[in-house]
């Protein structure tokens, strides 16, 4: 199965992009591309992001919200992504380090494949408009 998910991720240019990612490979490309297809489907990243388990479960009644914990989880670089998510390791827990990770990279992998464009590391350690 590996090597006909390589082939496909090989052939197909969004699953190409994808694998510009930090963490994903022909494997999690595809299965990026199968999930989120054209993108359209979501008006932002953040949608997608929801889609996949990647934010707080909410529960909310009479007007007040309750955000539970991350329904799905998920090195040490000196790129900007990297020095972004270990400062944020140094304040929270380990694991919303790691969630924030997978959740800013459904968010990059959405514009990617949305907007038709390459990864920019530059960007990526960014904080959301």
């Amino acid at each position: 199965m590996d090597a006909e998910l390589a082939a496909v991720a090989k052939e197909d240019p969004l699953a190409q992009r994808l694998q510009q990612l930090r963490g994903v490979g022909p494997v999690v490309a595809t299965a990026l591309l199968s999930t989120l297809g054209n993108g359209e489907h979501f008006t932002k990243g953040r949608d997608f992001a929801v889609s996949l388990g990647l934010t707080p479960k909410q529960h909310s009644t009479g007007g007040k919200q309750r955000l539970l914990g991350i329904s799905k989880r998920g090195e040490k670089r000196d790129d900007p992504l990297s020095i972004w998510v270990n400062r944020l390791a140094a304040r929270r827990h380990v694991n919303v380090a790691s969630v924030a990770l997978a959740n800013k990279t459904a968010r990059i992998a959405w514009a990617i494949v949305r907007r038709g464009v390459d990864y920019d590391p530059q960007r990526a350690a960014r904080p959301p408009t």
